[in-house]
């Protein structure tokens, strides 16, 4: 009985995550109503079988195959269609606009003054005079845009020339050297080794992390001798 809870568990548990990474990146991150339905779906279809070894185990991996196959479809046509994807994910809601707040846009949306001005001070807007522009996006987040007199000054505002800003790469995690890295970053395993060689190592598993920014600094950091 242990062993075939142990075995079933293990195979929804392989499926489900194979499923939510079918699902794409989105599954894990900012859900649209559909989305959200289909895995509370998903989860609840899976710990049923798991829980109980009379349903048979195909009775839990159908149902969730068949929500991988609907979400793929309504993702599908929300891309070729704005219909659908109104449809099933609803539109943006304007809720201040030229700062002044939609008090109809809050009844239709049942947003309430407090969470209104709850997610502004998440959003680092303390002072509701200072809103130009708030708007309800389809997954639940809220984007601000500030009045003009209340925006951060950028570079662009000040006319100041700024160089292009790249992100660092890293090239060797944890003694391990990462070959498509290495592609993007245009470098050989030879200039590596040159590299860390300058800093007294000698092998790339005996680096616990090195990266490069876009300028051609290295940052190399050398194991420590316990956990070689």
């Amino acid at each position: 009985m242990v062993i075939t809870i142990f075995i079933r568990t293990l195979i929804l548990y392989i499926l489900v995550v194979l499923v939510m990474r079918l699902m794409g990146k989105r599954q894990m991150g900012e859900l649209q109503p559909f989305e959200l339905v289909i895995t509370i779906m998903i989860s609840e279809l899976a710990a049923v079988p798991m829980q109980n070894t009379g349903v048979p185990l195909i009775n839990g991996i159908i149902p969730i195959l068949t929500l991988l196959f609907l979400q793929t479809l309504i993702t599908f046509g929300s891309l070729k269609s704005d219909f659908i994807k109104r449809l099933v994910c609803g539109s943006p809601t304007i809720l201040i606009a030229k700062g002044k707040i939609l008090e109809d846009a809050l009844r239709k949306t049942q947003y309430s003054l407090n969470d209104l001005m709850e997610q502004l001070r998440i959003k680092g807007f303390f002072n509701i005079h200072d809103i130009e522009y708030a708007i309800l996006e389809t997954d639940g987040d809220i984007s601000v845009i500030p009045k003009s007199q209340k925006r951060y000054v950028t570079p662009a505002d000040l006319g100041i020339p700024t160089k292009y800003e790249g992100i660092p790469i890293s090239i060797i995690v944890d003694g391990k050297l990462k070959e498509e890295s290495l592609k993007y970053a245009n470098l050989t395993l030879d200039q590596v080794l040159v590299e860390i060689k300058k800093r007294g190592i000698d092998k790339v598993q005996d680096v616990f992390f090195a990266c490069i920014d876009p300028e051609g600094h290295w940052f190399v950091q050398k194991k420590e001798e316990k956990n070689k």
